[in-house]
């Protein structure tokens, strides 16, 4: 069994996002002392002595609870259960077993799923006595932790290799290159809507209510034999309009699945229109150096006539320039339309940024253009290009070796990258411009 998936389970607040950093290696999922953070699936994988291990961390389990976002985590859960390949059950040492824990034990009992339970919050010697109290829940295995300093969790992943019954044909497996599609934009604009509609299941939980997103949610995707991961993410606002910390966090991790990402997806709602935050997400996307697609959602919403496409397009393009260099899809989250071309585009924007161009191609391309637009003299000097390499690729990166590199102004600047773009098709995807002295 290569790469099996470990669900981790348990009620709110008993370090299940907590073990997931821990054995992940890094902060993917948010941790807070108040209840319910974790909505959402959220999936990461660790090398254990040669195997690799999928984890997927859920929100916390109540039973029976009606509330719109407790019952969607409990779903959310539950889906987790059942494509899970072990289940990890966490408990709260510092308690004794509760209703939920009992409910919840019995429930992944019924799935027949080999299951490994653990007492967290074990944090040394003393503590591993608390253990004894959860025997009731009727577990063969049963081991004490602590995620929160490490305490005995290289046994709990020993224990996984042994449950799962791993054996040398499994280790090392080769990961193929996967393109990593960021889906970002302001609260409430369909981004989970637009996730689950590419993947064709309820990965993240939507409801109207902003905000309802918390972490960055990778979720691995297959069309037409390559290889995607699409990463969910909580809405960006303004700084300074968020108080909630646990909004902050959320917001460090879109941020970071941007840094982290090859190709973004920028949403707006289609009814809202383009603003300066969108504008200022559109900014952050472009200075990172990552591909970019402009998406308009919502567009069921609208009322339309021949032009009302092109005429929102132009506006975009009017109101913020850089668009110019970036394709604009217009599409329904919730009616399907037009979804199919966010993949296919996708793919061709990752493409082009992956792709170097040769110094020939380059060059041939360098002569004819400065026999139409020679660069204008300054301060009485004479200007020559004189030849042109690609330096750098995701962003890339384009050398001018001239003979005055200081003298060459901003306009000109402009239309060389203009050029340079029309003439190797290199929409969607940052280009940066470097003049060098040769």
């Amino acid at each position: 069994m290569k790469s099996p998936l470990i669900a981790i389970v348990g009620r709110p607040n008993v370090g299940k996002s907590t073990f997931f950093n821990r054995v992940i290696g890094g902060r993917q999922a948010i941790v807070d002392a108040q209840e319910g953070i974790t909505r959402d699936r959220i999936y990461g994988s660790m090398d254990w002595t040669g195997y690799t291990l999928r984890f997927v961390d859920t929100g916390g389990y109540i039973p029976e609870d009606v509330d719109i976002f407790n019952a969607a985590v409990r779903e959310q859960a539950e889906l987790a259960l059942l494509e899970a390949d072990m289940v990890l059950f966490l408990v709260d040492g510092k308690e004794n077993p509760t209703a939920s824990d009992r409910t919840l034990a019995q429930f992944i009992r019924e799935t027949g799923k080999p299951c490994l339970l653990a007492v967290n919050k074990c944090d040394g010697l003393k503590d591993d006595p608390n253990r004894n109290a959860f025997f009731e829940l009727g577990f063969e295995t049963l081991v004490s932790i602590s995620a929160l300093n490490g305490r005995l969790t290289g046994d709990l992943l020993d224990e996984i290799v042994a449950l799962l019954g791993l054996e040398d044909s499994d280790r090392f497996e080769d990961e193929n290159q996967t393109v990593r599609l960021a889906v970002v934009g302001m609260p409430n604009v369909g981004k989970s809507s637009l996730t689950n509609a590419l993947l064709k299941r309820e990965q993240s939980i939507v409801t109207p209510i902003a905000g309802t997103t918390r972490d960055a949610i990778d979720s691995p995707l297959k069309w037409h034999g390559k290889d995607f991961t699409l990463v969910d993410t909580a809405g960006l606002r303004k700084l300074s309009k968020i108080t909630d910390k646990i909004e902050y966090y959320s917001t460090v991790r879109s941020q970071k699945a941007i840094d982290q990402c090859d190709i973004a997806l920028v949403l707006i709602d289609a009814e809202k229109g383009f603003g300066k935050q969108d504008k200022a997400i559109v900014d952050h996307v472009i200075e990172k150096g990552k591909g970019l697609i402009f998406v308009v959602n919502k567009w069921d919403l609208i009322s339309k006539d021949t032009n009302t496409m092109k005429d929102f397009a132009d506006e975009i393009r009017y109101q913020f320039k850089a668009l110019n260099h970036y394709p604009i899809l217009f599409i329904s989250a919730d009616t399907h339309q037009r979804i199919h071309k966010v993949l296919e585009l996708a793919d061709q924007v990752y493409e082009r940024s992956r792709n170097i161009i040769s110094a020939r191609k380059l060059n041939d391309y360098l002569k004819q253009f400065v026999r139409k637009s020679p660069p204008p003299a300054e301060q009485g000097k004479v200007i020559k290009l004189k030849y042109l390499a690609q330096v750098h690729r995701a962003p890339a990166v384009f050398a001018f070796y001239t003979n005055y590199p200081k003298l060459i102004k901003t306009h000109y600047k402009r239309h060389v990258e203009n050029s340079l773009r029309v003439a190797f098709d290199l929409k969607g995807i940052p280009v940066r411009i470097s003049f060098r002295k040769s």
